[in-house]
């Protein structure tokens, strides 16, 4: 390795390092920082560009855990918020009129205060496919759709993050009080007439609602550094996301 290289790869290293101020950066500005430091030195290899890829996901993703584990997360972002169970929406008027308003905001909201307390476990997941990454793996990614490193951490990490987050879900339901909203409603539905299927797997429903949360917040940052021109403002970025 020339002396250019040597210092590009000490560079890389202290910006990558170095803390993001607002505790959250998203995969443009990462992959900017990334991309800026190592985009001038034309002898920088193949192999250098995928550590760097590799440095910039591990940060991108920790940061996108980060987001989602801090309170309102979920609850905060209308696209990731998780919502009533289908079977309980088709009662929310009756319920609300009925006088059980508050009992199914806070259902709702506990709903996502557990997603949010088992956010936090995604991050090892995702640190170890990013090791496993290998060379093929990341030049598929850097020439792919512009979801394609979102499609490698789900296959991946998918049936790993159902049997991690489910337990965790299960613990936090019951500490943020959701399995007790649920059953003073569902006591509440039962005296309904012409009532049937409200029951819901609430453990398999809000984990599998937190880990598409979880995939549709890393789309769409990955997304950014391939559409946003902002964050390919050196030609190594526009010729890797060309």
């Amino acid at each position: 390795m020339n002396k250019k290289i040597a210092i590009a790869g000490g560079c890389l290293l202290t910006c990558l390092l170095i803390p993001f101020s607002s505790g959250y950066a998203d995969f443009g500005s990462i992959f900017k920082k990334v991309q800026e430091v190592i985009g001038g030195s034309s002898g920088v290899s193949q192999n250098e560009i995928v550590d760097g890829l590799k440095e910039a996901l591990q940060i991108g993703t920790g940061n996108t855990v980060q987001a989602l584990s801090q309170l309102n997360g979920y609850y905060g972002n209308p696209q990731l918020k998780i919502p009533l169970p289908q079977s309980f929406q088709k009662f929310d008027k009756i319920l609300r009129a009925t006088g059980f308003e508050s009992e199914l905001d806070a259902f709702e909201l506990s709903m996502n205060r557990a997603a949010e307390k088992a956010a936090p476990e995604a991050k090892a997941l995702f640190v170890d496919a990013i090791k496993s990454m290998t060379f093929a793996d990341a030049d598929k990614i850097l020439k792919g759709a512009d979801n394609e490193a979102t499609v490698y951490f789900k296959n991946k990490t998918s049936e790993k993050l159902q049997a991690l987050f489910k337990p965790i879900i299960g613990q936090s339901m019951n500490s943020v009080g959701v399995t007790r909203y649920y059953q003073s409603l569902t006591e509440k539905i039962q005296t309904l007439p012409f009532v049937s299927d409200y029951a819901v797997d609430l453990d398999a429903y809000v984990t599998e609602k937190s880990i598409d949360g979880l995939f549709f917040r890393l789309a769409e940052e990955e997304a950014k550094i391939r559409n946003d021109p902002a964050a390919r403002v050196t030609e190594l970025l526009k010729k890797v996301f060309r």
